[in-house]
């Protein structure tokens, strides 16, 4: 038996070919000459064919995701939870990792571009003008994340700076005064914000920055190892890191296990939008933590609004707050529990 046509639809409900497509399409039609459509369709069990559907509409149901790494659980979360709105939605997913690399991410934007409705990105750390002038003059609805919207594109941001900010204050109260933070490329906007609020908070408590602490190039796990590694070997080390980004504290936790050194006794640490390891390694790092779910909710469902002309036109700029999550990973720096141990002994021998 042969597939059902628009024309046997047309047929058996009584109405001419063309008001069979306006219901099919979802366009204005009399209710009565509706009810008799969606009889025949529901009769005939007739799908309509989507590519043609798409073609003529001028939409293709797809929306497309760029984030930066696939290994990272915070993204693929974020992802999952977006699909799922999107897929209740009638909306399937292109999916992409740019890699940071500024020439797959041109790629990547080029392709979503002619076959996506709508896109959710967050793009490469460097500043490259082939990736911004592709961004730029993309003409369907982008929700940015975590990253500067070009105009008329909405954005969702994250509290970088005052997360960055409270664990500077924690740290500095424990007693800490070489405080070292690890962080991707400042022409990011999440490092670039990290590095102002640790500027901001050294500015507060008057202590002043030693900026070989301050290591910022990428965000991968390889390079917080090797920057920890070169930290810690230093003839000065810090007596605190800092980890700022979603993927690095791994890299950070080997380096302070090769150098043998232990947590908190030696080394004070903080891990940067709390990843799951936070709380799976001995003892658990206090962290930054950024809600991904919330992130996702909101992404898919402000995109949804853009697609339905539900929302004011003007860009819309959403910022997610982080918080510090106090674990067991931080301490007083030893020279200080050293001189408050010495400290309690004279009293103690003065006492008798």
């Amino acid at each position: 038996m042969s597939k059902p046509t628009i024309r046997d639809v047309a047929k058996v409900a009584g109405v001419s070919q063309g008001t069979a497509s306006r219901v099919i399409n979802q366009l204005p039609v009399k209710p009565a000459l509706k009810a008799r459509v969606d009889s025949a369709i529901s009769t005939l069990g007739y799908t309509p064919n989507a590519l043609a559907q798409s073609m003529r509409l001028k939409y293709t149901r797809t929306i497309g995701i760029m984030i930066r790494d696939f290994s990272v659980p915070a993204f693929v979360n974020f992802v999952k939870v977006a699909q799922n709105i999107l897929s209740e939605a009638g909306y399937v997913l292109l999916l992409a990792a740019s890699e940071d690399r500024p020439e797959r991410e041109a790629e990547v934007l080029n392709a979503f571009a002619s076959r996506a409705d709508g896109l959710i990105l967050t793009t490469n750390a460097a500043r490259e003008n082939s990736v911004e002038k592709t961004r730029s003059n993309l003409s369907l609805p982008v929700i940015m994340l975590d990253r500067e919207p070009a105009d008329r594109q909405d954005a969702i941001l994250i509290a970088h700076r005052e997360g960055m900010h409270d664990a500077l204050n924690y740290l500095f109260g424990l007693g800490h005064k070489r405080i070292a933070l690890i962080t991707g490329n400042a022409s990011a906007r999440p490092a670039r914000e990290r590095i102002l609020g640790y500027r901001e908070a050294h500015a507060e408590h008057g202590v002043e920055i030693d900026d070989a602490l301050i290591r910022t190039r990428n965000f991968s796990k390889e390079y917080a190892f090797a920057e920890t590694t070169a930290l810690l070997g230093s003839g000065n080390r810090p007596t605190a890191i800092v980890v700022g980004g979603v993927a690095m504290l791994p890299g950070v936790l080997r380096a302070i296990k090769t150098c043998n050194l232990r947590i908190p006794e030696d080394i004070s640490l903080i891990g940067g939008t709390d990843p799951d390891l936070s709380e799976l390694v001995e003892p658990p790092v206090t962290a930054i933590q950024v809600d991904y779910h919330a992130i996702g909710v909101e992404a898919a469902q402000l995109l949804l609004e853009r697609l339905n002309n539900r929302i004011d036109p003007s860009p819309r700029i959403i910022k997610f707050d982080s918080k510090l999550v106090i674990r067991k990973s931080c301490a007083p720096p030893s020279s200080t529990r050293s001189a408050e141990t010495e400290l309690r002994s004279l009293r103690r021998s003065s006492d008798t």
